[in-house]
């Protein structure tokens, strides 16, 4: 595990509050220096270090894993399964992947990945505009061999929303795609679900690259109103 020498964990100042533990784990995460695949420390050793109970712990150990922050493996250990910062959000989702479910969270989605692609096309630098071609490249290979891209369409956005500049973006953004990943992996069991917003993808990245925020703007209400459509249809279809 990496540690840096000096971390402690902080003990929190109101007993059994999750945010509070959340808070003290994270600022040890930070100063423990802790990267993706490294263990957090064991169960016993947060219950001392923030002075909390286990049943608080576990909590807090489980909503982070609900948000795809850490992940627990049986018999092992907590282990971190990708950054964070002082910043981090611990937005709890509760979302149901049925129609109405998935609609109303893409009424969220388009307000703010709209104003994610605009700001990115403002502000997205050499190294962003590299990691989006890299990710829209792997995308386009996995659409092209297996008629979609699930998880490479995920990592293909979240590019997009670190270029905005805003790490607000990516984490909510982030959160609320993940909240759908087993649904996102083959959406109604449908390898052709939105299959035609992939020739959107390149467009929008082509806007952002040309530094035009109103073309980006374009070319994400085109991709989201594909994803709509097909939730519609798809999830009607199904109960048929």
């Amino acid at each position: 595990m990496s540690q840096s020498a000096g971390a402690t964990i902080r003990p929190i100042q109101t007993s059994g509050r999750r945010d509070a533990i959340l808070e003290s784990l994270t600022h040890f995460i930070v100063q423990s220096d802790l990267k993706p695949g490294d263990q957090l420390p064991p169960e016993r050793e947060l219950m001392a270090g923030l002075k909390v109970g286990r049943s608080s712990i576990r909590e807090a150990i489980g909503h982070m894993q609900a948000l795809g922050i850490v992940e627990i493996k049986r018999g092992s250990g907590t282990y971190l399964k990708r950054p964070v910062s002082e910043k981090t959000l611990y937005m709890p989702l509760s979302i149901a992947t049925q129609r109405d479910g998935l609609l109303q969270t893409l009424e969220v989605r388009r307000g703010l990945e709209v104003e994610a692609s605009m700001l990115a096309a403002k502000r997205a630098t050499p190294d962003d505009i590299a990691e989006m071609r890299t990710a829209l490249d792997a995308m386009e290979a996995e659409h092209l061999e297996f008629g979609t891209a699930g998880q490479a369409d995920l990592v293909f956005h979240l590019s997009i929303y670190k270029a905005s500049g805003n790490p607000l973006f990516e984490q909510l953004l982030g959160q609320m795609r993940e909240a759908f990943e087993s649904f996102f992996a083959q959406p109604f069991n449908r390898p052709d679900f939105a299959g035609e917003s992939f020739e959107f993808h390149r467009m929008l990245f082509d806007a952002i690259v040309a530094g035009n925020a109103e073309d980006a703007r374009q070319q994400t209400l085109a991709i989201l109103e594909i994803v709509e459509r097909d939730i519609v249809r798809m999830s009607d279809e199904e109960q048929q």
